[in-house]
C-alpha cells in the first residue's frame, strides 16, 4: 500500500476524515501501519502506551479489574482513535488492549505527539474532544463500578443486619405455638375448676408479678439456670410438675409470689394455675420480642432509604447532616462489628443544614467510612464528627490506624491509586469522593501519621446568615 493510498483511507476516517490532506499525510509519513491477530494485546496493563493509535480496520477493547473481576470498560473500531491524545497525561493504561478481531492500526509513536500538535492543528483540535469523550466515558463506567461495589457491601451488610432480627422472629414464632398450646391446655383445667374470688385475685396477683418487668436486666446463663433449678426445687416441694420451671424461669415471677398463691390453691389446681401463668406470660414476652425484632427491621429499612435518597430527586437541596451520617453508619454497622471496631458519631447540637445533592453526599461519606474501617486495627476506632466553622461545615472521619504510606499521599485522589493490600482495593473510591466532592461545591483534605488518620469535608450551608442558599 503506498502512501497516498493510506492518505486516501484516511481521508475517509470517521474521526479524522475532515481534517487537511496535508495533515493526513503529516501522519502516514511519521507513522507506521501495524497488523493484530485476534487477542493480540495492543497495549498492556503496566507498560507504557506506545502512542496514538488510529483504527483502519477490526475491533479493539480495553479490560480493566476494578475488583470486581475483568469486563470491557470501552472499546474501539474502525473509524476510531485509541492510544494516547495530544496533551493527555495517560501513562500507562489502566487496562489490557486486546484486539478482538484482525484490526489494522496507523501507530504515531510517542515521540511525534508534540510535533504533531505543533505542525497538525486540525487533528489536534479534533483529537482533543476525543480526549474529553473518553474522559466522560472512563468517568462513567468509573460510577458504575463505583456504585456496583458499594451496591454489593451495601446488601452484605443488610443481609447480615436483617438476619438476626428476622431469625429472632422466626424462632418467636415457633416457640409461641407451643406456648399458645400450653395455655389452652390449662386454660380448660381452670374452666373446670370453679375458683372462688380469693383464688381469682391470688392468681392475679401471681400474674402481675409475672408480668413485671425484671429490675436486673438480662441475666446470665448461669443466672438463669440457677433461677430455674430454685423454681424446679419450689415446684417439687408443692407437688406440682417440675416441667413448669422452665417457662416460669422465664418471666419474673418471684418466688414470694409463688408461696402466695399456694397459701390459697393446691394440688391439681396449682399445677393448673402455674401453667396457665407462665404460657400467659411467655406468650407476651415472645409478642415483645417478635414485635421489638420487626421494628429493627423496619429501622433498618428505614436507614437504607435514607441512605440511598431513592424517593427524592437529585436535585440540590438542604441537607440534614444529623441523618445523613446516622444512615450512613447504620448501613456500615455489620462491617464495624465484625472488627470489633467501635464507631462514634459526634454532631454539633443545633447544625445547621447544608446545601448539596442528599444520595451523593452519603456515597461520600460511606467510601470515606468504609476506608476509615479497613484501615483500624481490630478492635481500633473510627470517629465521624460534624460542626460548623464560619460559612461552611466541617465533616471529619478520624481512624486510629496505621497512617496512609508517603509514597501515596500525593496521588491519593487519582484512578487506579489505593494503599490497601493487593485485591482489597480498587483505587476509585476516592477518585469518586474528589468528584462527588467537587460537584456538591465542597473542598476535601485529609492529614495522616501512625495512630491517626483524618480526612476532612467541608461543605456549603444551605442558608448563610439566614439567607437562603443559591439552588
Amino acid at each position: 500500500m503506498t502512501a497516498t493510498d493510506l492518505v486516501d483511507r484516511l481521508a475517509r476516517h470517521k474521526t479524522l476524515g475532515a481534517a487537511p490532506r496535508e495533515e493526513l499525510a503529516w501522519l502516514v509519513s511519521h507513522g507506521s501501519l501495524r497488523h493484530l491477530n485476534e487477542g493480540e494485546v495492543l497495549s498492556a496493563k503496566g507498560a507504557p502506551v506506545e502512542g496514538l493509535f488510529v483504527v483502519l480496520t477490526g475491533h479493539l477493547a480495553i479490560f480493566v479489574d476494578r475488583g470486581a473481576g475483568r469486563h470491557k470498560v470501552i472499546e474501539w473500531r474502525a473509524g476510531d482513535v485509541a492510544g494516547l491524545l495530544p496533551y493527555s497525561r495517560l501513562v500507562g493504561p489502566p487496562g489490557d488492549s486486546v484486539a478482538q478481531e484482525p484490526s489494522e492500526i496507523l501507530a504515531i509513536p510517542r515521540g511525534q505527539i508534540a510535533a504533531m500538535i505543533r505542525d497538525c492543528y486540525e487533528i489536534t483540535s479534533i483529537l482533543v474532544h476525543k480526549m474529553l469523550d473518553r474522559a466522560r466515558a472512563f468517568t462513567s463506567s468509573g460510577l458504575h463500578d463505583e456504585k456496583m461495589i458499594s451496591l454489593g457491601k451495601l446488601s452484605a451488610g443488610l443481609a447480615h443486619e436483617l438476619n438476626n432480627p428476622a431469625s429472632a422472629i422466626e424462632r418467636s414464632a415457633a416457640l409461641l405455638e407451643d406456648r399458645l398450646e400450653d395455655a389452652e391446655q390449662a386454660t380448660h383445667v381452670l374452666g373446670a375448676s370453679k375458683l372462688t374470688d380469693p383464688e381469682l385475685a391470688a392468681i392475679d396477683a401471681v400474674r402481675a408479678s409475672c408480668l413485671a418487668t425484671r429490675v436486673s436486666g438480662v441475666l446470665s446463663p448461669i443466672q438463669q439456670a440457677e433461677r430455674e433449678d430454685a423454681i424446679a426445687d419450689w415446684l417439687a416441694d408443692h407437688g406440682v410438675n417440675a416441667a413448669t420451671a422452665g417457662p416460669l424461669a422465664e418471666t419474673a415471677v418471684t418466688i414470694e409470689a409463688l408461696d402466695r398463691i399456694a397459701e390459697v390453691v393446691s394440688g391439681p389446681r396449682l399445677d393448673a394455675v402455674l401453667r396457665w401463668v407462665a404460657a400467659g406470660c411467655s406468650v407476651r414476652g415472645i409478642a415483645s420480642e417478635i414485635q421489638e425484632a420487626a421494628m429493627r427491621i423496619s429501622g433498618v429499612v428505614i436507614a437504607i432509604k435514607g441512605f440511598t435518597h431513592m424517593d427524592q430527586a437529585a436535585v440540590a437541596e438542604p441537607v440534614d447532616l444529623t441523618a445523613s451520617l446516622g444512615n450512613t453508619v447504620a448501613v456500615l454497622k455489620a462491617k464495624a462489628r465484625a472488627k470489633s471496631v467501635a464507631i462514634a458519631v459526634n454532631v454539633e447540637p443545633g447544625l445547621p443544614r447544608v446545601r448539596g445533592f442528599g444520595g451523593e453526599l452519603n456515597q461520600i461519606w460511606a467510601n470515606l467510612i468504609d476506608n476509615a474501617l479497613d484501615a483500624a486495627p481490630d478492635s481500633g476506632r473510627v470517629e465521624v464528627m460534624a460542626n460548623r466553622e464560619r460559612q461552611r461545615v466541617v465533616v471529619r472521619v478520624i481512624d486510629n490506624g496505621a497512617g496512609i504510606p508517603a509514597e501515596v499521599r500525593n496521588h491519593l485522589f487519582e484512578p487506579f491509586v489505593t494503599s490497601k493490600p493487593v485485591g482489597k482495593g480498587t483505587g476509585l473510591g476516592l477518585d469518586i469522593v474528589r468528584r462527588l466532592v467537587s460537584h456538591n461545591d465542597a473542598e476535601i483534605e485529609f492529614e495522616t501519621a501512625p495512630g491517626r488518620t483524618e480526612f476532612r469535608v467541608s461543605l456549603p450551608l444551605a442558608e448563610v446568615d439566614g439567607v437562603g442558599g443559591q439552588p
